[in-house]
């Protein structure tokens, strides 16, 4: 297969849908030759922070030395943005490769009556043998929805476990209680091996300690609240812990305080463990970390942010965030939302704070909300509520609204219309934050000073 073939491909598979359980993925893996046992990961789960947790590891181990796989979903920008080797998207001819050898193995399975790979498990065992070919030194690998049934679970080499903040997300799978969701998040955590946690609501914190006492899995708590001199804002934060003075960050949104804490007790960790990274190359890694579609300012004049709070926990991370460096300035939502998500308490969250919201829906996805009846819901809560046609028509209207009234627009929801949205906006706007382009592997490169 080629490069347009082996997409079509997977999204074929992507048709089925998601089956939770490993014995479909261990039985494909094992069809493939294990190469996930070639490697060494990083394993990370939760509900909020994966991703910025996982790109601030991989950056320091990068400036560290080390050739570094990151695996993550979803993606905003790029196909190939969800597997990279020290931060370059995978190829498209190597996508292409291991793609036909997972369509091979798939049908030797099937000819054997045996079970056929859903697409998440295509990826990320197209993942492992990319990151075997490209002689990978340690993986940062992002768990998908849950824990312990999720695909990402078949590695057996972890070397370090990373919790971060826990809430209520994906509950129709998960569970209704804290407890449950954290249960099944810990579920990552293998025996003997180094566990990172952020500070998580008691109930949760109850069943990692339990887990990880279960696993003899010696467990570290990063706690946000230990953190001193912490300056916040949006092209700079800094903060001082755990003996570390004057860290520097240019992530914004407050939580990415708590995520920077979390990594660096998970580095605490690796030196631990044998992996070598000195001071500077942690404050080099943390200054130097980009994370796009977490409270990222695409475009300063005027200002638009976007940012991935689709859940609970996020909505009150990004109420936060509004209070922090928002405060007093008339804000323009634009908000699309998935249909199975808890969007009502996300709106409820941070409404207080918005003058104007345009509804959208999100594209090329069947669980996508229409814009109209999210429009109807959020007028319950916000004065002015409309539903635009098109992600272009949200783009440009709200930056004419902006620009006519010195607003901040700020785009928040489901991931999935971020980049969409971020592209729209680069067409509309003549002038980003600065000359800087994003990577974007080529396909759509967008400003940003995230």
């Amino acid at each position: 297969m080629d490069y347009k073939e082996a997409r079509a491909y997977l999204d074929e598979a992507g048709k089925t849908g998601s089956i939770l359980g490993l014995e479909s993925m261990r039985t494909l893996l094992k069809e493939l030759g294990d190469p996930q046992d070639a490697l060494k990961f990083i394993h990370i789960a939760g509900t909020n922070g994966k991703g910025s947790v996982l790109a601030y590891l991989s950056t320091i181990l990068k400036e560290a030395g080390y050739r570094v796989g990151r695996y993550i979903s979803p993606t905003l920008f790029s196909y190939r943005e969800r597997i990279q080797v020290n931060e370059e998207y995978i190829t498209r001819e190597a996508l292409a490769e291991h793609a036909t050898c997972i369509r091979d193995a798939a049908a030797r399975l099937k000819a054997a009556g045996k079970p056929q790979p859903t697409v998440f498990e295509i990826e990320t065992a197209l993942a492992f043998l990319y990151f075997v070919q490209e002689k990978c030194d340690i993986v940062v690998l992002e768990t998908g929805m849950g824990g312990d049934t999720d695909a990402t679970n078949a590695v057996q080499t972890t070397v370090l476990e990373v919790l971060v903040s826990i809430s209520r997300d994906h509950m129709q799978f998960l569970g209704n209680t804290l407890a449950e969701i954290a249960a099944h998040k810990a579920g990552i955590i293998k025996p003997g091996t180094a566990v990172v946690s952020a500070r998580q609501e008691p109930e949760a914190m109850q069943v990692i300690r339990e887990t990880a006492a279960q696993q003899r899995a010696k467990l570290c708590i990063a706690d946000v609240a230990k953190a001193t001199d912490v300056s916040c804002g949006l092209w700079r934060q800094s903060f001082s812990y755990g003996g570390y003075k004057d860290l520097e960050i240019h992530l914004a949104g407050t939580c990415q305080i708590e995520n920077a804490v979390v990594a660096v007790e998970a580095v605490r960790a690796l030196n631990s463990l044998g992996f070598k990274i000195t001071e500077g190359q942690l404050r080099a890694g943390l200054s130097k970390t980009v994370w796009r579609g977490r409270f990222t300012v695409l475009n300063e004049k005027p200002l638009f942010i976007i940012d991935g709070a689709h859940n609970r926990g996020a909505a009150e991370q990004l109420k936060a965030s509004i209070e922090t460096y928002l405060k007093g300035r008339r804000i323009i939502a634009i908000c699309g939302v998935l249909r199975d998500k808890e969007y009502e308490a996300v709106l409820k969250t941070v409404a207080p704070y918005i003058k104007e919201m345009i509804t959208i829906e999100t594209p090329d996805n069947p669980r996508a909300l229409p814009a109209e009846k999210l429009a109807e819901i959020a007028g319950k809560y916000i004065p002015e509520v409309h539903a635009a046609g098109s992600i272009a028509e949200a783009a440009a209207e709200s930056i004419a609204k902006a620009e006519r009234e010195d607003g901040v627009i700020l785009a928040f929801g489901s991931l999935s219309f971020l980049g969409a949205l971020a592209g729209e906006a680069e067409k509309v706007t003549a002038n980003g934050v600065n000359s800087n382009k994003i990577n974007c592997g080529g396909e759509m490169p967008v400003r940003c000073r995230g």
